[in-house]
């Protein structure tokens, strides 16, 4: 509410000859008194902490440059399918503009979504980088347990696996710190070369691993879904069932599901044990999704810090891991030789999707030089090989052998 939120008069703001400080008229600095109020609020809270605490200002009025400062909501929308819809291309017009922190309120925040609806928005912004149900105060209560036992399950669902992707969201966050890489892609970013890509608006890339194309109709329960790359496979993150890329396939959807696919060529981190919140959360255990590409092999990286300091910046206290599955190895290597954390958290599960042929054994290299034997299991259905009761820890260097 800072654009100012001066709403009444001929133009719903200040007078366009409010001075400012410096004697500046307002008609000069309107369109960067919210860039410049968030500023102010994220150096006085990082200076009242004396530079320990990272702040957390959101924003509804941003410029150019804002992204350093916190995140940004989309502002009022309303509780219809159509705001719904259009919140996909809002929030990817301003990821590529360079505000990756972004997000629309979920449910709408003028008016009483639906059970259905509201459903729907909690699966599609899990799926992106703000993620917060919001209204107005004339609006009724909708908190997730009003709405039944089976929509409130769903929610829950919702919910649990954007905290299942949490590792994989922080890493795509230090990414766009470091590189400005949108955290949410249109198509065109990631397949430039593919003119199909440019004209669709109804689905995304988070990061470069993962496809999403939420469901933005009522009663829907078939999705039109493109899949581009010719020479990509994609897997449905729920079943692992494959698909080759540059088609348009149709995706049977109940209430329960949204359409998600991870990139062949892509490994993605996850939090197995999902708790009360991230602080809970943080010496639980990881697991690794493994999609392999046409050439099977996969890479992908976790990045990892206290999550609130500034320890990482000043004394260099962090975990960047690279993952990569070449030739039947999969190994956890160091990304970055001047981080240093220490992580009590291991790696307790692998799935290796797209796995032609079944392995005769799964070791891993012990201290004293000694393959030791893992228990595995596959699905020659999905083709997929999963590894479970592991207890790999994650800042260490480490291999698993396939064969």
């Amino acid at each position: 509410m800072n654009e100012p939120s001066v709403f009444r008069g001929p133009e719903q703001t200040m007078h366009k000859n409010a001075i400012h400080h410096g004697n500046w008229e307002h008609r000069e600095l309107h369109n960067i008194y919210g860039f410049y109020q968030q500023k102010a609020t994220a150096e006085g809270l990082t200076q009242r902490s004396r530079g320990k605490e990272r702040p957390f200002v959101l924003t509804r009025s941003f410029f150019a440059g804002s992204q350093k400062y916190g995140a940004v909501w989309t502002g009022d929308n309303r509780a219809k399918w159509s705001y719904l819809k259009i919140s996909i291309p809002m929030l990817l017009t301003l990821s590529v503009t360079g505000i990756s922190f972004c997000g629309a309120d979920v449910g709408g925040f003028v008016g009483d979504p639906e059970a259905e609806l509201l459903v729907r928005w909690y699966q599609a912004g899990a799926y992106q980088p703000f993620f917060r149900c919001h209204s107005t105060i004339n609006s009724k209560r909708r908190e997730p347990w009003l709405f039944g036992k089976e929509h409130t399950q769903l929610i829950r669902e919702a919910i649990r696996e954007r905290y299942t992707l949490l590792p994989y969201w922080y890493c795509l966050f230090y990414c766009a710190h470091v590189t400005a890489e949108p955290i949410m892609r249109p198509l065109w970013v990631e397949f430039p070369d593919e003119l199909e890509t440019f004209g669709v608006e109804d689905e995304y890339m988070l990061g470069s691993a993962l496809l999403v194309h939420p469901v933005t109709e009522p009663k829907a329960t078939v999705v039109d879904v493109f899949l581009p790359g010719s020479n990509e496979v994609w897997y449905d993150s729920k079943t692992f069932a494959s698909w080759e890329g540059a088609c348009t396939v149709k995706i049977p959807v109940a209430l329960d599901t949204i359409p998600v696919f991870q990139r062949g060529g892509s490994i993605v981190p996850i939090k197995t044990t999902i708790g009360k919140s991230t602080g809970w959360m943080t010496d639980s255990p990881y697991g690794l999704r493994v999609a392999l590409s046409t050439k099977g092999s996969a890479v992908g990286e976790l990045y990892l810090d206290d999550g609130h300091s500034f320890q990482y910046l000043q004394k260099q206290q962090f975990l960047h891991r690279k993952f990569c599955f070449c030739s039947g190895v999969l190994s956890n290597s160091c990304a970055d030789e001047r981080g240093h954390y220490t992580s009590k958290c291991v790696v307790e599960q692998i799935f290796v999707l797209g796995l032609k042929k079944q392995p005769s054994s799964v070791t891993t290299p012990s201290s004293d030089g000694k393959d030791q034997p893992v228990a595995f299991t596959y699905c020659a259905g999905t083709f997929t090989l999963s590894l479970e009761n592991l207890s790999l820890n994650i800042g260490t260097d480490w291999e698993v052998h396939v064969k």
